[in-house]
């Protein structure tokens, strides 16, 4: 009696703001493959890169450049997104400089009437540490973890978007493509300018909105075929799309 042995699901973990891509790209991939299971979980693009050399996942995702100690990883880059920072639909403070945002993290300022707004004291929302998206964050704005005084801590974007969603004195940072994919499904949040740049997809592929990431798949040699042919899946005109539609910015297939 003849039998099929099933090929065993490609593992991909790590970065929360890459997961709802992967997972397109997964399902497509699929449909192409008839059947080859792609299971994506996240977690944070440490976790991805703890993953990948631990052998516990075959790809990780990182939402960010990979560093110099990480250098017995290699990576593709799939796509690229920036980090916006988000309001309630409800404040009607529209734009800060760079001054302001780190002010307000650094708790110098801590009332909304001091730029532009309501006087309603500030809730600020930050990244769990590990988190590349506050990786960035930091970076840019130069100001470490310790510094960050924070009212709420969460962990992936959605977190964040429904904590700004659900208080109209929250403020936090996320992924512009997530944030503009949550905003079009109903979200009550609204990206807001940083120093008169409006934060978007197209402002951060045109290089006038600054705060801009790569986005990675990592792994680590010696890998399937099936795993390759993935990889060069995810740089398609097909993946592309999918990018695209997801509120990424392609790269060059």
């Amino acid at each position: 009696m003849p039998f099929h042995i099933k090929a065993a699901p490609i593992s991909i973990a790590g970065s929360s703001t890459m997961s709802a891509l992967l997972s397109e790209m997964g399902k497509a991939y699929e449909q192409e493959t008839s059947g080859i299971r792609i299971d994506v979980q996240s977690g944070g693009s440490s976790r991805g890169v703890m993953d990948v050399r631990a052998g516990t996942a075959a790809l990780g995702m990182v939402s960010r450049e990979l560093k110099a100690e990480e250098g017995d990883l290699h990576n593709v880059l799939i796509a690229r997104d920036g980090i916006g920072m988000i309001v309630n639909a409800d404040n009607p403070v529209t734009g800060l400089s760079k001054k302001q945002v780190i002010d307000i993290y650094t708790d110098r300022i801590t009332n909304w009437k001091d730029v532009g707004g309501d006087d309603l004291a500030i809730t600020v929302v930050s990244k769990a540490e590990g988190r590349s998206t506050l990786e960035v964050f930091s970076d840019y704005f130069g100001i470490s973890y310790r510094q960050i005084r924070p009212d709420v801590i969460i962990g992936d974007n959605q977190q964040g978007i429904q904590t700004v969603g659900s208080s109209v004195a929250a403020i936090g940072y996320v992924s512009i493509g997530s944030a503009e994919y949550e905003a079009e499904q109903g979200a009550a949040i609204r990206l807001i300018a940083l120093d008169d740049q409006f934060p978007s997809t197209e402002s951060v592929a045109s290089g006038d909105y600054q705060i801009s990431r790569e986005l990675n798949l990592v792994y680590k040699e010696p890998i399937t075929e099936q795993i390759r042919d993935f990889l060069t899946f995810t740089r398609s005109s097909k993946a592309a799309e999918l990018v695209s539609r997801m509120y990424f910015i392609p790269v060059t297939p």
